[in-house]
């Protein structure tokens, strides 16, 4: 995910292939809050609603939060006895972000980016 957001320019942060989507930006602050909200639902079992941040202004904030995001998720992995629930959630988490990130790739190729390999 950080390669794809890193991959398109800043200039392109506010680009969307149709107007009835999420542009680049407000699509990586969608996955990065994402990860927080599935993580205490589904992780740490703490129900909390859906209420996302304002959308990060510049690249550096987006990745910013995204990476935040990320220590965040290891963080509580760490901190709880795995069960086959904990680990439904953490896939299920996984699963939202690689969602995300095919569209984001997409948005890459809509202008003409070309997009990191996938890896996990």
């Amino acid at each position: 995910m950080l390669e794809v957001m890193e991959k398109m320019p800043e200039s392109m942060y506010d680009f969307k292939p149709v107007n009835t989507v999420w542009n680049f930006k407000e699509l990586a602050n969608h996955i990065a809050y994402g990860i927080t909200w599935w993580q205490d639902n589904y992780i740490l079992k703490t129900e909390t609603e859906w209420n996302p941040p304002a959308i990060a202004h510049t690249k550096a904030e987006t990745i910013s939060r995204l990476e935040d995001a990320y220590e965040s998720l290891k963080k509580a992995m760490g901190s709880i006895p795995i069960t086959d629930e904990i680990m439904i959630g953490f896939f299920s988490t996984c699963n939202h972000i690689t969602h995300h990130r095919g569209q984001m790739v997409s948005y890459l190729r809509c202008n003409n980016v070309t997009a990191p390999e996938y890896n996990f």
